[in-house]
């Protein structure tokens, strides 16, 4: 897998921070989104997540806009802690093993977020832990603080643009198969990380 490679692109959730969207779909349907699964979910989503992670609507708007599917009166809280629901910990493994990569490759990571989600992260890792997480990554690239987002190939002519990399030098690590498919149409290599794997078996 490593063969010819010199960087190596990693998402977060799913490959370095443990998630479970179910557990966000069911926080929302306890407040009254029957269908919360057709507007979010690991394949896909609807324009409202698409534009909180890319920046472009405020946390006091996404919760506006969720406020207003609901039939019943539900605080600004509860809708916080409904989306952070799916957020659950670093993974100890998926560390070690960046950290033993890094001497050796350009490491960066490019994950589709937003700020309610890395403020939940950097609250409930620490300051510390969370500071020695980002000196694991050359940068770290957030959709919501760049504008873009994948699967959309700007995202990842961007990274290569801006770091001078060889799409075929890099390698992409995701476990959405539409991100994956993206950096494709780029030129990188790629792995679909699949349910049950974890990078900590896939790289030396």
């Amino acid at each position: 897998m490593l063969q010819g490679v010199k960087n190596i692109i990693f998402d977060l959730g799913g490959v370095i921070y443990a998630i479970d969207y179910k557990k966000t779909i069911a926080a929302f349907v306890a407040l009254g989104i029957d269908d919360f699964e057709n507007l979010y979910a690991k394949a896909g989503q609807s324009n409202l997540f698409d534009d909180l992670e890319t920046g472009k609507i405020s946390k006091a708007s996404f919760v506006e806009r969720i406020q207003e599917l609901l039939s019943k009166k539900v605080t600004e809280e509860q809708v916080v802690s409904a989306w952070n629901a799916m957020l659950l910990e670093f993974m100890p493994d998926a560390l070690s093993c960046v950290e033993g990569l890094k001497d050796d490759y350009r490491i960066f990571l490019l994950s589709n977020t937003n700020e309610m989600h890395i403020a939940e992260i950097k609250a409930r890792a620490g300051k510390e832990a969370f500071d020695a997480f980002s000196t694991l990554f050359e940068k770290l690239y957030l959709s919501h603080d760049l504008g873009l987002r994948k699967p959309h190939t700007e995202v990842f002519t961007h990274i290569l643009k801006e770091k001078n990399l060889k799409a075929a030098e890099t390698l992409f690590i995701d476990d959405s198969v539409q991100h994956i498919e993206g950096a494709l149409k780029v030129g990188l290599k790629v792995h679909h990380l699949k349910d049950g794997e974890r990078i900590s078996q896939l790289l030396p």
